[in-house]
């Protein structure tokens, strides 16, 4: 495109670097949002869904833009810009009024190309644009109304002779409004009326094209007749296939009344019957054999309409190249009258202003090649300053990838060193003595305090520099640093600090967030299923903004036969039963509400949104189950659970927990199925970890005291909440096998660490507190489902098994003993006043 002045050119180039900005701009959003996750939208169930995490986002350089604002020059287009200055012709100088046969000829080109075939490409590059052109291909029903405005056509143009282009059946309205042009038809004709005198030239080239285009015509019209006699065999194949059915059908009537007087009719007439039948065999095939052609016939018509088409269109482009030409020729003949009638004329008087104006042209066109000349040259540096910018884009988009990485590694170092740094303020931190404090300790005691003081925004200065490394929630909605016990907070941070570290240096390797998103694509149209890639996927963990999908589907998974048996809306109608009627374990519930999860913002008040849905589920499944009732850590496995599922989903969740993984008598009040399991796992613990066993063994110490709870709630409030949600990914999956795998698992990460230690009082005050401790849930993992193997559940249900009659037979002994003491307390006067422990509980 041309711009028309040089205004409109500075204009176009300001445009042009304006839409640059932008797009680089727009670029590093796009890229600010793509590294921001997990966004609220991939959220679809929970309460974790309904957080929305504060996202930092850097501001545009303001300097730069200012910068761009002072060094804009203010330009307005004079007229037309853009697409619609392409769509325009170029200007036309009144002074050249002859042509030459150049600009004849690429005029010409220029229509030809317009109307070439395959011509609707979009040839777009940096600065030119063309209008796409459409040449749609004709319906049959256009076809049949094209014929029959060619007979119309005929009629009226019978005894008329000269230009014949009326005549050709092509539709110029299929072409866009946009891509019509004037037809040069008219342009002849108003030519002709200027210069009647020079029309010999003309009538020549108009004979010759007009013979080129009677024989198409022709050519045409013989097609046209072979048409028609096509539809006529047509007709008649339908109507033979007409009668043949109804002789088929008759045929059939008369076998069907003759099969009912089979029995009584002579042989002969049988033989009749017989040769009807196999006449009406041959006609059916004669029938199938026509319905056949019949096909083939019309596949047939299809392909000529297809090529009377072609046709039409060619005979539509030769049309126009005809006019074209015939253009062409009438303004050279034009050009050579005139230049007869000036060389006739006297030669004195008219050599003057011929040479005055062959020097103007020649000036005008000197003048527009050096112009031409200028804007190949513009044009060329423009798209090399365009493929230069674009290669320092790449360059300065694959530097800004290796910085944040290296932002991500150097905030991963930064985590690790501020962990190390509280814990050597800690150390140095010496108890008072006496009243007097050294300047050491007043150092050492407010630099502790600075490093436990709450980050703010209050000097945003340094807030833009340093990294928010700790919030004061987790992803999960959990505390990260308790604000009671200051040594307590002061290694709860660095705790946080550490995992932080961690969680930056695995964002890094982005291998698993891909593998599940291209599973998920994969399931995208149709169900999950329990696959060996998808085991492997959920033991690496399940992605966060993932967690609430592939937990409902492992829930239902589980359920599904209970859920079949049950009717719609089952959990509304046991949770309003429980409302309305007397639950003896409503009490118990209120009570236990409030001490669930105190340390996570969706539980920690009455008022939270957690707890009216905690409450809805525990209440729903007292009713459901009223041999459990309610037992305490159900309510924290209800709470887990409600973190990525709705109200209906977690009941389910708990029914899933509580009758399909776990034994019966798990969750009664005896608690008959979790004394098996610690009997279990310490068969487990001798088989798998034997040194660490018999190191408890020496020192006696029951370490089933400290494991007895991870069994019971799966590990809540004993790891820390990313290893949590990883444990209950593979819990809710595989089963209660999960659970003895992470606790050999906890114990095998610390070994080393306890076999230093040599008392049982020091062993058994570490085993308090040792999980919090553990935060590599990688490491953690890899010695679950691999250091562990093999791990048969066939052994752990044997096993259970064997020490649930083990435990029966105790618990039958000591409630003999119990009865023993309540007779003989009955009949000795002393022993009156002695109660048993049941008794003191109520």
């Amino acid at each position: 495109v041309q711009a028309a002045t040089r205004q409109d050119m500075t204009y176009w180039l300001q445009e042009l670097q304006q839409k640059r900005w932008e797009y680089c701009n727009n670029l590093d959003a796009a890229k600010r949002d793509s590294r921001t996750s997990p966004t609220p939208s991939d959220f679809s169930k929970g309460l974790v869904a309904k957080d929305n995490p504060d996202l930092s986002i850097l501001s545009q350089n303001a300097s730069a833009e200012r910068a761009r604002n002072i060094l804009a020059v203010e330009t307005s287009p004079t007229d037309l810009v853009g697409e619609q200055a392409a769509s325009q012709p170029a200007p036309v100088q009144a002074s050249a009024i002859n042509f030459s046969l150049k600009q004849w000829s690429t005029e010409l080109k220029n229509s030809m190309s317009s109307l070439r075939k395959g011509n609707n490409e979009n040839r777009k590059s940096v600065f030119y644009t063309t209008e796409e052109w459409e040449l749609l291909d004709p319906t049959p029903k256009d076809l049949e109304d094209s014929m029959a405005l060619e007979e119309k056509r005929k009629h009226l143009a019978e005894g008329s002779k000269g230009l014949t282009s009326s005549a050709f059946p092509f539709d110029f309205g299929r072409i866009p409004h946009k891509a019509r042009r004037p037809l040069l038809k008219d342009m002849i004709g108003s030519s002709k009326n200027h210069t009647s005198s020079d029309s010999s030239p003309t009538e020549w080239c108009s004979g010759t094209g007009n013979k080129l285009v009677s024989e198409l015509q022709l050519k045409y019209q013989s097609q046209q007749e072979e048409l028609e006699k096509l539809k006529k065999d047509l007709l008649s194949q339908k109507e033979l296939v007409r009668l043949l059915q109804q002789t088929v059908r008759s045929s059939q009537y008369d076998k069907y009344f003759a099969s009912r007087l089979c029995e009584g009719v002579p042989k002969d007439k049988l033989e009749l019957l017989h040769q009807k039948d196999d006449q009406i065999l041959g006609l059916n095939n004669q029938l199938e054999k026509l319905n056949l052609e019949k096909d083939s016939l019309q596949q047939e018509v299809k392909n000529l309409k297809c090529k009377v088409g072609e046709l039409n269109e060619q005979l539509g482009m030769l049309m126009e190249t005809i006019q074209a030409k015939d253009e062409v020729i009438m303004k050279l003949s034009r050009q050579l009258s005139e230049c007869e009638d000036s060389s006739s004329s006297p030669s004195g008087a008219v050599n003057s202003p011929t040479a005055t104006c062959a020097n103007k042209d020649l000036q005008e066109l000197d003048r527009l090649k050096d112009n031409l000349q200028g804007y190949k040259t513009q044009n060329k540096f423009l798209n090399k300053e365009i493929l230069e910018l674009s290669a320092l884009r790449r360059n300065a988009e694959a530097r800004e990838r290796e910085w944040q990485a290296k932002y991500t590694s150097l905030e991963a170092k930064l985590c690790q060193i501020e962990s190390k740094y509280l814990i050597l303020l800690q150390e140095m931190k010496t108890p008072v003595c006496s009243e007097e404090q050294s300047p050491a300790r007043e150092v050492i005691t407010q630099l502790l305090e600075d490093a436990l003081k709450a980050e703010t925004s209050e000097q945003p200065e340094q807030a833009f520099f340093k990294p928010h490394l700790v919030s004061e929630y987790d992803i999960y909605g959990f505390q990260t640093v308790p604000e009671d016990d200051d040594e307590e907070k002061l290694v709860a941070k660095s705790r946080a600090l550490d995992l932080r570290s961690l969680s930056l240096s695995e964002n890094r390797e982005i291998s698993a967030g891909v593998k599940w998103e291209n599973y998920l694509a994969s399931t995208m149209n149709r169900e999950m299923m329990r696959s060996v890639e998808l085991k492997n996927l959920i033991r690496s963990g399940i992605p966060h903004e993932h967690r609430s999908k592939v937990w409902k589907w492992c829930v239902n998974l589980h359920v599904k036969k209970f859920k079949d048996s049950t009717v719609p809306g089952y959990f509304q109608t046991l949770l309003q039963n429980a409302l309305e009627k007397q639950n003896p374990a409503s009490k118990q519930i209120e009570l236990d509400l409030l001490r669930t999860l105190p340390n996570n913002k969706h539980y920690s008040s009455p008022t939270s949104e957690g707890i009216q849905k905690l409450r809805n589920v525990l209440l729903a499944f007292s009713w459901r189950n009223p041999d459990i009732g309610y037992c305490q850590g159900l309510n924290r496995l209800v709470a887990i659970a409600l973190l990525y599922l709705e109200q209906e989903d977690a009941f389910w969740c708990l029914v899933t927990i509580v009758e399909v993984f776990m034994p019966r008598d798990y969750y009664t009040k005896t608690l008959l199925g979790s004394q098996v399991d610690q009997r279990v796992f310490k068969d487990l613990m001798s088989e798998k970890l034997p040194r660490l066993h018999a190191h408890f063994e020496q020192y006696k110490v029951d370490y089933t005291l400290i494991t007895f709870n991870w069994f019971l709630v799966v590990f809540v409030d004993s790891v820390v909440s990313d290893i949590l949600f990883k444990i209950w990914d593979s819990f809710l999956y595989e089963g209660p096998k999960v659970i003895f795998r992470f606790a050999l698992a906890l114990f095998k990460y610390q070994e080393e660490e306890i076999l230093k230690l040599q008392d049982s009082m020091s062993i058994f005050k570490y085993l308090r507190y040792f999980t919090r401790n553990i935060l590599d849930a990688r490491k953690l993992t890899a010695i679950a489902f691999g250091d562990l193997n093999p791990f048969p559940l066939r052994q752990i249900r044997n096993r259970r098994t064997y020490h649930l009659e083990k435990v029966r037979l105790e618990l039958t002994e000591l409630e003999a003993i119990r009865e023993d003491f309540l007779r003989e307390r009955e009949t000795c006067v002393e022993k009156r006043d002695l109660i048993s422990d049941d008794e003191e509980d109520s």
